[in-house]
């Protein structure tokens, strides 16, 4: 088959496909044209709602042509078959509920849904993203009835509230992403309490629900709101008779305030002091915290009965990390969003001072390449911090070939970027500028898209303009990381961070510890550098990962990193230096840099082969803290 793009003839092989649906909505245009060299089992060619001008039609008599929604069907009126939607469509509505007209005696009010059983009820609903598909039939209704039928035997062998569920409208999105809506229906009552919702939605989240492996792939769950709880009327009249009782309450004490002046004081003192106990701030210790309470700017202040519930008591199946501060846990939201919780474990607390601090940088910085913070609990003698869920872990643990994702070059260049544009963000964009001080592949987050997410804020530091660019201060970081200049002169400044980065970009480069056997990563590319050979003749000591693919523009990457990684930090690029070299580098690459980052290589056989070409050992380094002077 042959489809004429932007006037360019481009030939597309489809050896022993039936239909090919995948080209919609992509915005194709110029010429369509169908040749002799296509599948004779070719039977369905889908390129509806682009931008064809023309069909020359003189080949593949059999096969059937869908044009609708392109400027030919509207300028020229060619063929009508070509140009008219098909009732039975991929992407039209594909529905289980029956029509009103099907249940005569349901009577659903406006905002109700009908069932697939004919009752009127409030339904839960999402969306389900499938990152991958084993079919390519998208008309076969057969294949979500599965989906459907196994998803309610699950609800009802596991004894949740669920009556029966709904799936509508299949659409293939980009990245062969299939999008199907999912309506679930409540058993013995026409809408969900909120503990149904939760557990449903937790279900999802936390992947205790398989789809049928021979089918469906990984996916992703994105619930909405849900706004018809079954105890919400209670609620309404229990805050009515709240607010009436207070209102009478007021008005006995504005009596009596006028009979006993003693007595108004005292009822004064009493309302101050309830005002006192709902702010969120009443119990923050200035003392222990070693400063005022946090000036926020976005970030809200959880109860311990709140995360408690989020994380189902803090479980064990939650935990998604550790390290000297405490325990990460993953937890829902009431609307099915997760979150990752940083729980400070008692009497290893980071210090009201660096907990206060993580607390107003992170409130303060929005940038999609720094992790964003949600809120924090400070109750109970507890420290938690709630943060955006990043579901790929750290880069760490991608380097050492724990979470089975693997990083070709291309993709670690735009994890350097991303990391370098979130690191320039704080230097130059925040104000008052942020110094980081903690700058390592275990606080490089990574997203569904490896996006990169600078992290961890509690040993960051703020310049304010009278100390011209520096603050003097204990030395703290993590060792194979820190800074000499900084460690000698006890002087941190920008160009600090800006050497914890070049030892980053060698741990990407080299996939190794910066310490490792007691041999320092910066003094082994050192030594090992020989420009005047083919990729400095570093291949003893690259990552083997990567160490037979084309690896183009390596060698000024390594450049970059040993310039960050100079004795002086006067010698050493700014951030905003560093983003722009690596956006030289990628464009030499042939890359974009200012695409978006690559969706995750991790698939079910991907994560389960796992990596053993990784030199990284079992052992963290992931050590934060004071060193001597």
């Amino acid at each position: 088959m042959h489809i004429n793009l932007a006037h360019q003839c481009t030939t597309i092989p489809c050896p022993g496909c039936s239909q090919l649906w995948g080209l919609k909505h992509n915005k194709l245009t110029g010429t369509l044209s169908i040749g002799m060299e296509f599948s004779n089992q070719l039977s369905l060619v889908d390129l509806q709602n682009n931008e064809i001008t023309d069909f020359d039609g003189t080949g593949g008599k059999n096969i059937q042509i869908r044009l609708a929604g392109n400027p030919i069907c509207e300028e020229t009126g060619v063929t009508k078959n070509c140009c008219v939607v098909p009732q039975s469509n991929p992407t039209s509505l594909y529905t289980t509920p029956p029509s009103p007209s099907s249940c005569p005696s349901a009577t659903c009010s406006s905002d109700q849904v009908y069932s697939p059983r004919c009752t009127c009820a409030y339904p839960y609903t999402g969306i389900l993203f499938f990152r991958g598909i084993l079919f390519s039939d998208l008309e076969n209704s057969t294949i979500y009835v599965a989906l459907q039928t196994n998803l309610t035997q699950f609800f009802q062998l596991n004894n949740l509230p669920v009556d029966s569920v709904s799936l509508s409208n299949p659409i293939m999105a980009p990245y062969s992403y299939l999008l199907l809506n999912l309506s679930i229906f409540p058993y013995g009552q026409d809408r969900f309490n909120r503990t149904g919702v939760s557990t449903i939605a937790f279900i999802f989240s936390n992947q205790s629900y398989k789809p049928p492996p021979n089918l469906y792939g990984p996916y992703v769950f994105h619930g909405d709101a849900y706004n018809h709880f079954s105890d919400t009327k209670n609620s309404k009249k229990s805050t009515t008779s709240i607010i009436i009782g207070a209102a009478v309450g007021g008005s006995v004490l504005l009596l009596l305030s006028l009979l006993a002046g003693v007595y108004a004081f005292h009822q004064k003192k009493k309302a101050e002091r309830a005002s006192l106990e709902s702010n969120p701030f009443a119990h923050w210790d200035v003392k222990k915290s070693s400063g005022s309470i946090p000036q926020l700017k976005g970030a809200r202040c959880f109860s311990f009965e709140e995360l408690k519930k989020y994380t189902n008591n803090f479980s064990e199946a939650n935990g998604i990390g550790s390290g000297g501060y405490g325990k990460v846990y993953r937890g829902t939201l009431p609307n099915g969003e997760l979150v990752a919780i940083k729980r400070a474990q008692q009497g290893s607390m980071q210090g009201g001072l660096e907990f206060k601090t993580e607390i107003e940088l992170l409130s303060r910085v929005h940038h999609k390449n720094v992790v964003s913070l949600l809120g924090f609990c400070f109750e109970r003698g507890e420290q938690m911090l709630i943060y955006e869920y990043v579901p790929n872990g750290s880069l760490y643990e991608t380097l050492s070939g724990k979470s089975g994702i693997r990083l070709d070059w291309t993709r670690r260049l735009k994890i350097a970027l991303g990391s370098a544009r979130g690191l320039a963000y704080l230097h130059e964009l925040a104000n008052p500028p942020i110094i980081h001080r903690d700058i390592k592949s275990t606080n490089i987050l990574l997203d569904q898209h490896l996006t990169a997410k600078v992290a961890d804020f509690g040993l960051s530091k703020l310049i304010s303009d009278s100390e011209k660019g520096h603050v003097t201060t204990q030395v703290k970081g993590t060792m194979g990381y820190l800074d000499p200049e900084y460690y000698m002169t006890q002087q941190l400044t920008e160009k600090s961070d800006v050497y914890s980065f070049g030892v980053l970009l060698l741990e990407l480069v080299t996939g190794r510890r910066p310490i490792e056997r007691g041999k320092y990563i910066v003094r082994e590319v050192r030594m090992a550098m020989d420009k005047t050979k083919g990729l400095y003749s570093l291949h003893q000591i690259l990552d083997p990962t990567i160490a037979d693919t084309s690896l183009k523009g390596l060698e000024k990457f390594v450049d970059l990193a040993m310039s960050c990684v100079k004795e002086s930090g006067a010698d050493r690029p700014t951030m905003g230096e560093v983003v722009k070299e690596i956006e030289n580098i990628m464009q030499i690459v042939g890359m974009n840099p200012n695409a978006e980052s690559a969706t995750s290589s991790s698939s079910y056989e991907e994560a389960s082969k796992g990596s053993t070409l990784h030199p990284y050992g079992d052992q963290s380094f992931a050590y934060s803290g004071t060193f001597p002077v």
